[in-house]
């Protein structure tokens, strides 16, 4: 469902690299499009969304609007099929996991039914920072987000590539509506979802996120402290074991390198007080609509293959 918009796009392409065994894909939206989505070599004609079109499915991806989620997502899950929906409709409901496969795969169960992709901005961070959980435990977390149009969809892509718009030469610390406390709702989202991720519900998150003129990958700048004392050397040492991480021990990474790719790069790590210390700082950069959104949500279908949920 939203197949022709820009995350719908990059998750029929991200299915069709990674050679799941699909039978049949069907190509949804809120109109009727003739030809309009390729997958593997054939030209999928895009029918409307009504309940009746989308039942005869084993798996759904949701990668429209919130409207859609709310009318479509509830009834589905009711009758058995496994819906992966990357708006933030669900991600915050009690009972519903949210997945991101190098973070918390073990939070996953036989019952579940609908699996939220979380926001990109997190994904990307909580993918960054799981390694550091692991070696030696996550308090504070301090982030500076800067992030790629793609977050805010075609129009503002085309606008962009235009060179038109409110982001030509600037960069806008807003993303979303600020609530009374001055927190934008990207900012809300990052600290809220992080925490549930991470499986840190108490864990001090605060971020100030700011949209920046480039294309697809987000970069974040990131100050965290540790609950235990530990160095440079051991956290190294759990980037380069990570899945899915591209660790850089010297040099930098930028979001140029990495449009189009499925890795979070990690870069720029070092001690903010003399080692061993619980101070850290870090850069990590990754492609907002492949590891932020698509390639996700195409690898919490692999998870679900892989552990029986889907046959």
């Amino acid at each position: 469902m939203g197949a022709t918009g820009v995350v719908g796009e990059t998750i029929v392409r991200v299915l069709e690299e990674r050679a799941l065994p699909i039978e049949r894909v069907g190509a949804f939206a809120s109109r009727a499009r003739s030809g309009a989505v390729r997958f593997r070599g054939e030209s999928l004609d895009v029918e409307p969304a009504t309940t009746e079109s989308l039942r005869n499915f084993d798996v759904v991806f949701f990668a429209g609007g919130e409207d859609a989620s709310e009318a479509f997502v509830p009834a589905l899950a009711a009758r058995g099929a496994v819906v992966i929906d990357n708006s933030a409709t669900f991600r915050m409901r009690d009972g519903v996991p949210l997945i991101v496969p190098e973070v918390n795969p073990d939070d996953i169960h036989v019952e579940h039914r609908l699996f939220p992709v979380g926001n990109c901005t997190a994904i990307i961070l909580c993918t960054a920072l799981a390694p550091v959980r692991d070696a030696a435990g996550l308090r504070c977390v301090r982030v500076a987000t800067y992030q790629a149009i793609s977050g805010a969809g075609r129009a503002a892509l085309e606008e962009f590539d235009r060179a038109e718009g409110p982001i030509v030469r600037n960069v806008v610390p807003k993303i979303g509506s600020f609530g009374d406390d001055g927190e934008s709702g990207e900012e809300q989202k990052v600290r809220d979802e992080s925490r549930k991720m991470l499986g840190l519900p108490n864990l001090d998150v605060v971020a100030t996120c700011v949209r920046v003129p480039v294309r697809t990958a987000h970069a974040e700048a990131v100050f965290f402290e540790t609950e235990r004392e530990t160095s440079v050397k051991a956290l190294a040492a759990a980037f380069e074991r990570a899945p899915s991480i591209v660790f850089h021990n010297e040099g930098i990474v930028t979001p140029r390198d990495v449009e189009g790719t499925d890795e979070v790069h990690v870069a720029r790590l070092r001690a903010l007080r003399p080692e061993p210390t619980r101070e850290f700082a870090l850069w990590c950069v990754g492609d907002q609509l492949r590891k932020g959104a698509a390639t996700n949500a195409v690898q919490i279908l692999e998870l679900l293959v892989e552990r029986g949920v889907v046959s």
